[in-house]
Order: structure tokens, then sequence, then C-alpha cells
């Protein structure tokens, strides 16, 4: 019996050994670039992820996905202590609130923090951290290469050459497109909704400034914006940053001091500065938007069923309906055609030859929750039907009401230069893009250093300079 006992006992102890070897191999340094250490957990995590993101999307890859993970990986550290080098700047306030993100998600998915930090074999302040640590160092890589490919651009000669030299087996097949006009109504009420806004940031500030209330607490309870997680804060930035009624208010502050109320296309705002350091402004809000009673939002509905009647008996046309009664400056002049200029004009991307009236079934995920519920309308419309009224948001998060007109679908098809231009000229500009990224990346490696271990040595790598 005690022989058996000893057996069992060297058995845990090999067992334990055992486990003990696999994390410290699982966590062994296997390449090194410039000052940044890549460890084996890191390459299977990296691996993993691209396993599932493919595996969601629907593609494989004939590389090996610890040799690709690597390889992602180096350039990422390449990346950013070159971002570190050249004094990128990136939003960390953004950071934070991803992780937190993420952390609340983990804690919804196991049940409780203990079961998140017994999972994940860290205490959860360590798992913060490593996740900051993360998104950070990816933020600095994603503006490291933006800055190296956005001074990339092409001209329309560019663009024909680059359709007339691809094989007509490899353009690209253009899904079904859709054309489609809306008439749009924010409610009546709209002005009343914002009296209602400005008098609760008025009794917000007066909190403030009696000492009733602390500036930060009220913007984790009431602000709307992303920042509310860290109270209201920001990260310092330029005037040129924000919108021109936000900057013009910040400019006339002194650290400590709170703005009047102030109204932008996001809702209204109380500015805090904190400090200003050069032509650096490091600020705090508090945002809310106009809220509407039931009544309220029900309105415009009624109002658009009602229109949307007379179109129906050809009592007036979409179009003049659309010219009436829209309140959408973008379209009420085109006949309700909707086009991407208020996605542009959210992200100062003004330019009109990047207008577009065609819309892919992806396009409408990126253009804001208003697209989303349009889509989800036109595809169960007919071409030439008109939707009943809904209501939904726009890019700024005000609420609206709609119906829509699908106008046209344009069956899927090979891209044709008359028909494609845009998307042509953006296949053509990545295409561009990517070959001044892969000679800049050659570069900075040869003048880097890289250590790879004798295990991945061997591995296939896109760029053959990794290996020296």
């Amino acid at each position: 019996m005690r022989f058996a006992r000893i057996l069992c006992c060297a058995a845990l102890a090999v067992c334990a050994f055992g486990v003990r070897a696999q994390q410290v191999m699982l966590d062994k340094v296997v390449a090194v670039v410039g000052g940044s250490s890549i460890t084996y957990s890191e390459v299977e995590n990296t691996a993993r992820r691209l396993t599932e993101s493919r595996r969601e999307q629907g593609y494989t890859s004939d590389r090996d996905p610890m040799n690709e993970a690597l390889e992602q990986l180096m350039m990422q550290k390449l990346l950013y202590n070159q971002a570190l080098i050249d004094s990128v700047e990136i939003m960390k306030t953004d950071i934070m609130a991803r992780v937190e993100e993420e952390v609340q998600d983990m804690i919804a998915r196991e049940g409780t923090i203990p079961a998140v930090e017994a999972k994940m074999h860290n205490p959860i302040f360590n798992i913060r951290e490593n996740l900051r640590r993360r998104y950070e160092e990816e933020a600095y890589a994603s503006g490291m290469q933006r800055e190296v490919i956005g001074k990339v651009t092409i001209i329309p000669g560019e663009v024909e050459r680059f359709y007339r030299q691809t094989d007509k087996d490899s353009l690209p097949v253009i899904g079904d497109q859709y054309v489609y006009a809306h008439i749009t109504k924010f409610p009546k009420s709209i002005d009343e909704a914002k009296r209602r806004a400005r008098e609760r940031l008025l009794e917000m500030r007066e909190r403030i400034i009696t000492g009733d209330a602390k500036f930060d607490l009220l913007a984790r309870i009431y602000s709307v914006d992303g920042s509310a997680l860290h109270g209201g804060e920001m990260e310092p930035a330029t005037l040129q940053t924000f919108v021109q009624p936000f900057a013009d208010a910040l400019s006339e502050l002194k650290p400590g001091q709170i703005s009047e109320v102030v109204e932008t296309q996001y809702g209204f705002h109380l500015i805090q500065l904190i400090d200003k350091k050069g032509n650096l402004y490091h600020c705090r809000h508090i945002l809310i938007r106009p809220t509407y009673t039931t009544e309220e939002l029900s309105e415009p509905d009624r109002q658009l069923d009602s229109i949307a009647e007379l179109i129906r008996a050809d009592s007036l046309t979409f179009e003049e309906a659309a010219l009436r009664f829209s309140d959408d400056p973008y379209s009420r002049q085109n006949g309700g055609i909707v086009t991407n200029h208020e996605l542009l004009e959210h992200y100062n991307a003004n330019d009109a030859r990047y207008t577009a009236t065609k819309f892919l079934k992806e396009d409408f995920g990126n253009m804001g929750p208003s697209a989303i519920a349009d889509f989800r309308t036109l595809s169960q419309l007919k071409v030439g039907d008109i939707s009943p009224a809904y209501q939904t948001q726009d890019m700024n998060g005000n609420q609206l009401s709609k119906i829509v007109k699908l106008v046209q679908i344009i069956p899927t098809h090979v891209a044709s230069l008359n028909e494609d231009y845009l998307r042509l000229e953006q296949m053509a500009l990545n295409r561009k893009q990517e070959k001044v990224f892969g000679e800049w990346l050659s570069k900075k490696i040869d003048g880097m250093y890289v250590y790879i271990d004798p295990e991945f040595r061997d591995g296939e790598f896109a760029n053959k300079h990794w290996v020296k």
C-alpha cells in the first residue's frame, strides 16, 4: 500500500512537472523584433483568433496558422516600435473603453469575476492590463501603417491601366446593388426636446458649480458618449480634432472652468477644461441628446404613412413629396435618392468623386444604424414599392422616422470600368498601397534587429526579409 502511494505521488510529481514544463514551453520567446519579444503563447492565441475569424467568414488559408500568426505579430511589433520612434498619436480612451467592454463580456459569459480569473489563470487587474497592452500596441501599429499608406494616391490613368491589365477572370464580381430613395422626418417637438436637454444640462452645471455633484460622476451616470466610462475625460488633442462649436467653447475656457451648454450635431455638451499644454487641450464633457415621449415619436410616423398613401394613390410623386416634406438636406433636392454623403461628412471625407448611390448588402453595415434598418426594410420590398414608416437614427444618433422606396436592384455582374469605377479605383489604390507598404516594410526589416527561433525559421513567410 505504501509502495502504491509512493508510485501515486511520483506520478503526480511527474504530471505536475509536465504541466510546468508545458507552461514554460508555451511562454518561451520565439521571436524578437526591435525591442519587443513574442512568446509562444502569443503566437498560439493569435493563430486561434485567425482560425476562428476565417471560420466565421467562410474561407481558409493554405498557410500554417502558427507561421501566419507569427508573421502578423512580427509585423505588428515592427510597426509598434516604428510608431514610437515617429511619435504616432493614438486615442487611448478608446482603448480603455474597448478593454472594459471585453472584460464585461468575459464576466457575462463566465458568470462571475472569479470564474473569469480561474479560466484565464490571472487576476482581473492583470487581464485588464494585458488587454490594454495588446490593444494599445495594435492601435500604434495601425496608426503607423496609416502613416505609410496615407500619402499614396491614384490617378484615373492608373485605374484604367489596372482594369486593362487585370485578367477578366480575376476581376471582382459585384453583388446585387440597391438604389433607393427616402423621406425623413424629425419629431415636430424637436425644439421642445432640445429645450428639455438644455435645462437638464443647466441643472447639472449648477450642481457641479455649487459643489452638490462632481463633473466626472454626472458624466458616468448621464453622458451618452463613450467617454462616460472615464468620467467624460478625453485624450489631450488639438482644437482641430473637435467639431467647431465644441472647439470654440473649449478655446475660451481656463483650467477647471465649465462651459455653458454647447450644441453640436451630436447633441448638447457641458465641457470642462482640465489643463492645456502647448496646443493640446485636455478636457472632459457630458453629452446628452434630446429625448421624446412615445407620442412625440409616433407623430412623424403617422405623417409619413399619410404621405406614402398619397404617393401610392398617384396624388403626388415620391420626388415631389421628398422635396416638400423631407428633413434630409442631402437627398430632398434629388428626388430623395440616398447617397453616402452623410457618411463622408461624418468622417470629414467630403469628396464628390466618392459620392455613391448604389449600395451592396455589406455597405449598409458601414453606414450607421439607419442604413442597417434601411436594408432590413428594402429586403422586404419589390422595385417601386414604398415602405410603411419606421423609426431609426441618423449618423449622429438623433431619432427620426422615414419611409423608403426601392428604386432599382442592379443584378450581380463582373465589374466594369463604366459601371463600377469607384470600386475599381479602390481596388487599384489598395494594390498600390500594398506595394508601397511592402517595400517600406522590407527596408525597415533590413534595418531592425530580428530574431526568430529555429523552430519557426523554416516556416513560410510572405515577406522573405524576416529570415536573415
